[in-house]
Formats: C-alpha cells, structure tokens, sequence
C-alpha cells in the first residue's frame, strides 16, 4: 500500500492535470472497468495516444474488482506502460465507501447520495457531501458530487427519452455555484440532457446552458452519461470548460460485441483469453474515439 507521501503526490499530479484541462480547453476521459481486459484496452488506447485518463468504479465494480485490487492494478500498469492514469470512485453512494477509497490513495472520488436513495434532500446530499470533502483534504483527493440523481443506467435503453421531462432536472447556474460553495467539492456533476446508458437517439446537450453553469462555478465541470452523445457535442464541452467526462455503456456494448462475434467465430476455443485480442482490439477504438473528440491526445505528462 502506498505512503501518504505517494498518495498525496499523485492527488497533486491530478490537481494539476484538471488545471491543464481547464488552461488547455480538453476534457479528461474517465472509462468504467468490471474486468481486467477492459482496463488493458482503456490503459492502451491511452498509451497509443499519449492521453491522460481516469478509470472509474462504481460500486457494483468496487465490489467484483476490489477497491485495492482495482489500485494495485492501476499503479502496476501505469509503471510498467508509462501511462498518466488516475483511480476515481463513480457514484459513490455513501460517506464510507467514499472514505475507504481515499483511503486507498483514489484520486478522484465521486460522492453521489442520491444513488442509493432517488429521493435524498438536497439538505442531505450536502451534509454527506461535506462530510467527504473534508475527509479528503488529508490526501488531497479530487471530491466530484452531484446536486440530485441523474436519470437512467449504463445500458442499452428501448424507451423513447422525453426531453420535456429531463429537462426539469437541468442544471441552473445560480443553485449550482450554491451547491458548490454549500460543499467545498473540486467537480460539479453538471445536467443539461446527458443521461445515463444509450437510447434508440443521440442525446441532446444544451451546450448554452452548459457554457453558463461552466462560467458560474469556481471548480471542474463534469459531464456523465457521455455514452450514446454525438461527438461533437464533446468537442464542444471541452471548448466551453467541462474537464471531465464519463462513458461506460458504449464501452460494455463494444466490448461485449466482439466477444459474442469472437465466441460465434471459435466455437470449440475454450481458453477465453485466446479471444480476447479482437475483444480487447474493439474496446480501444472506442476509448481511442472518444479521447479525441474530448481533445485530450498528447496530453499526458
């Protein structure tokens, strides 16, 4: 397990890099794992375009992983690849589990109490959230939180999405400066159309609104549900300010695609890990398309 001296370090090294994101205009690429090939093909993808990333866990990967299995393979890999790699905590939904991870020298911790409970007060959802960024000023961790629960799950959805009512939940500049001042958190979790999981049409992003929040709050803007976003509406983000965006469904579907066309191509191979080559090869074109839509290759250090 690393010193408090190594964690601090790289907390600094993470400050730093959403520092340059917001200099530079880029916005970070911060991929979920729940295997270890997903983690190989995030890690390459970042290797081959010099990009930093963020490699996220939620706590149902916490969980199949383990939060220190999830660390000592991140630290293995970025020495021995040379690539710029940070851990975050996705939605974690209680002060605990968000305190083991800072514990464990998480970089990036997301602090989301509306994910175990849909209908916590905002009252509440500070008071929880204050409680992490101030444990999280000993090791310096990067606190993100959200003001309410965002809609959907990292899945392919058949419903249709009504935009009248996702916009009832949007992010307003001045209740969101509150929020962030009310938390002392270092990213605000912005909604301005982004949802969780892919839906049957490209999600819409009111990159105006999104201009605005960025403008009104003194910390990094982040952007979840990135999956299923037509790619220029992330060119944009990153333009605006936003320095952080999640994807996880265009991930898994990607990855389990190849694997069922892998498995349907070599019915009688039952070393999975001889198909994992074309699976994992699937996986990095993903991860390499959006890291260069969020404008973040050749920007590792």
């Amino acid at each position: 397990m690393a010193s408090i001296k190594e964690i601090r370090e790289s907390t600094s090294k993470a400050r730093q890099l959403l520092l340059r994101a917001h200099q530079q205009r880029f916005a970070v690429g911060a991929f979920n794992i729940d295997s270890q090939d997903i983690l190989v093909a995030i890690l390459r993808a970042a290797k081959e375009l010099k990009a930093p990333v963020i490699i996220n866990l939620s706590e149902s990967e916490a969980e199949e992983i383990g939060l220190q299995n999830a660390r000592d393979l991140v630290d293995n890999y970025k020495e021995e690849w040379g690539v710029e790699a940070y851990l975050n905590l996705d939605h974690g939904p209680s002060v605990k589990l968000a305190k083991e991870a800072i514990d464990l020298g998480f970089e990036f911790v997301h602090i989301d109490i509306s994910q175990s409970d849909h209908g916590a007060s905002l009252d509440e959802i500070i008071q929880k959230t204050k409680q992490v960024t101030e444990y999280a000023r000993f090791t310096g961790a990067i606190v993100e939180s959200e003001m309410h629960y965002f809609a959907g799950s990292s899945n392919l959805h058949d419903e249709d999405v009504d935009y009248e009512e996702v916009k009832k939940t949007f992010s307003d500049p001045k209740t969101s400066l509150e929020f962030v001042h009310n938390t002392d958190i270092d990213i605000f979790a912005a909604s301005v159309g982004n949802l969780h999981g892919s839906y049957k049409v490209p999600k819409q992003l009111d990159l105006k609104l999104l201009e605005s929040i960025c403008n009104a709050v003194p910390c990094s803007v982040s952007l979840h549900g990135g999956s299923g976003t037509p790619l220029f509406y992330f060119e944009e983000a990153a333009k605006i300010g936003v320095s952080k965006i999640n994807i996880n469904t265009d991930i898994r579907v990607a990855h389990r695609r190849a694997l069922e066309e892998a498995l349907k191509n070599h019915p009688d191979e039952y070393s999975v890990m001889k198909l994992m080559k074309s699976v994992e090869e699937a996986t990095q074109k993903v991860v390499e398309e959006k890291i260069k839509a969020f404008g973040s290759a050749g920007k590792a250090v």
